[in-house]
């Protein structure tokens, strides 16, 4: 099984899947739907049925019950594409055996290193194999090892008929890095009871809860004049924008904030005199802080528009919300991938993601879907990596999920 989950990954990841936030096509990067056919192939390939790719990109597919008993159906779900953040072209992935602990040289032509004292926790990863990335592109295992592990799991499953289950549906799904994973998803297609998004990081932890999340864009008209003849006329959007900016909590940036304390984060500043777009993103946890945060930045705008006469523009949309609120009702599934976890020897993690999931929304749709991880860490840039380990113990993971189902169902 470590070898075909190996194998596996390592294709996976040499496949350009990056989404684009300025597409407006379904999925946004034809690379995607690509994919999507490789997998719908390779699916039908190892037997599972119902193997469906639709003209969004979206691929699902079923694992038949072969149990005598009542058992309630369960999903297993990841995305296709990768981070715009960073290139996912010409993935070179290298594989470390036995990791000593020291730093790693990812690419020593371009002097890109991968600093223990940058990067701590990889001391914790002394002696298992990592995959790691040659310095020039992310690596992919967001999300890719999340699906590289649901298929290596149901395949063993279907070679080894002996093993007892439920009814397993499988879903791949576009554009989750942009925030579009399951604006098409079909719950009702998918037909399970609940699912688990495999699109964690480190071993061990299980999500539940996320931001509630929203944009924010801001366009600002200025006025350009000559220099030497601007005073008392010349509005310098660039300036403005960045007089916007500092009506903000400088306190509530990312780079400042940690666990359950949200922030504005400036995602984009292109400007001139003329004119500037900027745009954030708004996170929090607490519902009530949540709505806060956007009523400060439409004050910060009133503010600008009162100052300088209505040239600021707010575009503010609502992304997704904490998944929290609808995986309480049932709890059930979280005990059940904890005592999983445990069954594995894995210390069970449970903390909020400071990110969100196609799982957040897929809660609101109706498909109760908390996170676990994968195993990888450092997304979105050149230091990702992942341990082979930390992806065999996500397959155990997902398997052992399975048999807890099977021991606890109705006769």
């Amino acid at each position: 099984m470590r070898e075909k989950l190996v194998k596996r990954f390592l294709d996976y990841v040499k496949i350009e899947t990056t989404s684009d936030e300025s597409s407006v096509s379904v999925p946004s990067t034809p690379n995607q739907m690509e994919f999507a056919r490789i997998l719908v192939s390779e699916l039908e390939r190892i037997g599972l049925s119902e193997v469906s790719l639709d003209e969004k990109g979206y691929v699902m597919a079923t694992l038949p019950s072969n149990s005598t008993k009542v058992l309630p159906t369960i999903g297993f779900i990841a995305h296709m594409d990768t981070s715009p953040d960073m290139s996912g072209k010409d993935v070179k992935p290298r594989i470390i055996n036995n990791y000593d602990g020291n730093d790693i040289v990812l690419n020593e032509e371009l002097d890109i290193t991968m600093k223990v004292s940058d990067f701590p926790e990889l001391k914790e990863h002394k002696g298992l194999d990592l995959i790691v990335t040659d310095g020039t592109t992310l690596l992919g295992a967001d999300n890719k090892a999340g699906i590289a592990e649901i298929v290596t799991a149901v395949e063993y499953l279907i070679n080894n008929p002996q093993i007892s289950h439920g009814t397993i549906k499988v879903g791949f799904t576009p554009d989750e890095e942009i925030g579009r994973g399951a604006d098409y998803f079909d719950v009702e297609k998918f037909g399970a009871d609940f699912a688990y998004t495999m699109d964690g990081g480190p071993v061990g932890e299980l999500e539940y809860e996320n931001f509630n999340a929203a944009s924010a864009r801001i366009f600002i008209q200025g006025r350009n004049v000559h220099p030497g003849t601007a005073k008392n006329k010349m509005l310098n959007s660039i300036l403005i924008a960045s007089e916007l900016n500092s009506l903000l909590p400088v306190n509530e940036r990312p780079e400042y904030t940690e666990k359950y304390e949200g922030f504005f984060h400036l995602v984009h500043f292109d400007g001139t005199v003329e004119k500037t777009n900027i745009a954030y993103i708004i996170r929090d946890h607490d519902k009530s802080k949540f709505e806060t945060k956007k009523q400060l930045i439409t004050e910060a705008c009133a503010f600008i528009n009162k100052k300088y006469g209505d040239i600021a523009t707010l575009d503010l949309k609502d992304s997704y919300y904490n998944m929290e609120e609808k995986i309480l009702p049932v709890m059930h599934i979280i005990d059940l991938a904890k005592k999983a976890m445990v069954n594995v020897d894995i210390e069970p993690v449970i903390k909020p993601i400071r990110g969100g999931t196609d799982g957040a929304r897929l809660s609101y749709m109706g498909l109760p879907c908390p996170n676990i991880f994968t195993g990888g860490l450092n997304y979105h840039g050149k230091f990702e990596y992942i341990s082979i380990q930390g992806m065999e113990k996500a397959v155990d993971t997902i398997l052992e999920i399975i048999s807890l189902t099977e021991e606890k169902s109705l006769a």
